[in-house]
């Protein structure tokens, strides 16, 4: 064989290596990335049914209730607009109160209630999650203009 070919053979064979795991890569991040939605969008059914996702919001006021059995949690996440109810099982952090922001991570249960893995709460009175923040205030303009078309309906 030439050494022409025998090069051509060590670049293709490179170019090949590269390739695979360029997508080994690609395939590793792409199972672990996790999509936000607000509750606006979960309602509108823009969310997966089957994956994980993180949905975010405030936790209404009064919407707090714990079951029997002392870790399981039911509250409700609000973005001012739409709410959804979150099911949590564990402890949940010393920043969690009725009114104040949440991102919960999980899955839509087929109870219509969001299933939550994971919930975290905002570290301090002006910090908010970037996606959550631009949700919330989304969600506060387009509750706004309903009120100017339709002065007299109330959500």
């Amino acid at each position: 064989m030439k050494p022409r070919h025998q090069r051509m053979i060590a670049i293709g064979a490179g170019v090949a290596l590269v390739a695979v795991a360029a997508a080994l890569v690609l395939n590793a991040f792409q199972g672990n990335v996790v999509f936000f939605f607000s509750p606006s969008q979960v309602v509108a059914r823009e969310a997966p049914v089957e994956k994980t996702f993180r949905v975010g919001g405030m936790v209404e006021k009064g919407s707090l209730k714990r079951r029997a059995d002392g870790l399981t949690v039911e509250f409700v996440v609000t973005d001012t607009a739409q709410s959804i109810p979150v099911v949590y099982t564990g402890i949940l952090p010393d920043l969690f109160k009725e009114g104040k922001g949440v991102v919960a991570q999980g899955r839509l249960g087929p109870d219509g209630a969001f299933h939550a893995s994971e919930v975290l709460a905002k570290h301090d009175e002006n910090y908010m999650p970037p996606d959550a923040a631009h949700a919330l205030s989304k969600a506060q303009a387009e509750k706004a203009a309903r009120s100017l078309v339709n002065p007299g309906a109330s959500r």
